[in-house]
């Protein structure tokens, strides 16, 4: 299934498969509509053809190039592309024998390609933004006028708005009260670096393993009874989510292994008001690149804006310097992207997503706003 079917296409499908599993419909219908999904491996093995994904060209074969860091050249980009087309052709020749024919062999090869470069475009923008959080914060020592650090509150206050230029020159920088109202946690610097290098740690585990959580979504789906509930958000199906949560639990245990002591609530939302069933588990996380990859590509373009003197104009009135743009959105998302606001937000596993979310609907009303336009920003959830 496209990914960017998941709220209509995708949703539906998985809906209706549902309710034809109901006893009701079955004696009705006579027949079962679900059919277990084609692996690669199943489809080689019935051909006898397993040892395909043991030989050393498929690596080249199956190559994705992600450029949107521009870490690559055009000449690069153009020899990457030629040493996967000859590896491609040469599998393709050597197998295309037995059961398995040109097509087959074809076939298993897009497939694996494809699930290589969906992977690389959802763990790219996090692994970006990782990259950006330790090259422009020390967790033991704060950017004059750029900490990290949270002071949460009891309830929201009323934004007030002023000269960004006189905030900036306060020494306080891009506090929780300027744009940034309704934090719920209480972090020092070093706290807020940890949880924020920790929560994008384990999105990048969870994006390398999404293809896995996707196709144990549609088993909780599809085998799992569900019960109509008002969670607070309309009518929900809600229901128990035991694959999901099995690889969730083993994702969360490897990042906290790694990571030794770990900021916040380790609680993951699942068949609850929070996240009713595996669907909105899954529509939830592929949200991820899409709320970072922007965010990412406007820090990343602000140096190739050198050259565009009205830009530049405007960068020095307000920021004084690209250096301070640039530190005053990296330190404003990783401070109240991530700060526990939103409804249903804190510090919890889906409470950290909850708070980018709300993050991200807010930046039509930060100061740099246009800044993003300029960089060619077009929206958080726009079709790929």
């Amino acid at each position: 299934m496209n990914p960017t079917k998941m709220r209509n296409t995708y949703g539906k499908l998985m809906f209706l498969l549902q309710d034809t599993e109901t006893p009701a419909v079955k004696a009705e219908t006579q027949m079962c509509l679900i059919k277990d999904v084609l692996m690669v491996r199943g489809f080689l093995e019935d051909r006898e053809g397993l040892t395909l994904l043991s030989d050393p060209l498929l690596k080249d074969a199956t190559l994705s190039v992600d450029n949107s860091d521009h870490s690559h050249s055009q000449a690069e980009l153009t020899r990457l592309g030629i040493t996967k087309e000859k590896a491609r052709k040469k599998l393709i020749e050597k197998y295309s024998t037995g059961k398995l024919n040109e097509t087959d062999v074809e076939r298993v090869l897009s497939s694996i390609s494809d699930y290589c470069t969906y992977v690389d475009s959802n763990v790219n923008p996090v692994t970006r933004m990782i990259k950006l959080l330790k090259e422009n914060f020390d967790p033991s020592q704060p950017v004059p006028s750029f900490s990290l650090a949270l002071q949460g509150i009891s309830k929201p206050k009323k934004s007030s708005f002023g000269s960004f230029g006189s905030y900036l020159n306060s020494g306080s920088g891009y506090s929780s009260r300027f744009m940034g109202s309704g934090a719920c946690l209480n972090h020092d610097h070093s706290t807020q670096f940890q949880f924020v290098y920790q929560s994008l740690s384990l999105w990048r585990e969870i994006m390398r393993n999404i293809t896995r959580l996707w196709h144990a979504a549609d088993a909780d789906l599809l085998y799992s009874p569900y019960r109509l509930s008002d969670t607070g958000q309309g009518l929900n199906r809600v229901q128990h989510c035991p694959n999901v949560r099995k690889l969730m639990d083993n994702i969360l245990r490897r990042v906290q292994n790694k990571m030794g002591s770990w900021v916040g609530l380790g609680v993951i939302h699942l068949g609850d008001r929070d996240v009713p069933n595996a669907l909105v588990f899954i529509d939830k996380y592929s949200q991820v690149p899409r709320i970072l990859a922007p965010i990412a590509a406007c820090i990343e373009s602000l140096p190739h804006l050198v050259h565009d003197e009205a830009f530049h104009a405007y960068v020095r009135a307000e920021w004084d310097s690209l250096d301070a743009l640039r530190l005053q959105i990296l330190s404003d998302f990783f401070k109240h992207g991530f700060d526990g606001s939103g409804d249903d937000g804190g510090s919890c596993i889906d409470g950290r997503l909850t708070s980018a979310w709300n993050w991200c609907s807010k930046l039509a009303k930060k100061p740099y706003y246009y800044v993003f336009m300029f960089t060619g920003f077009q929206g958080f959830d726009g079709d790929w």
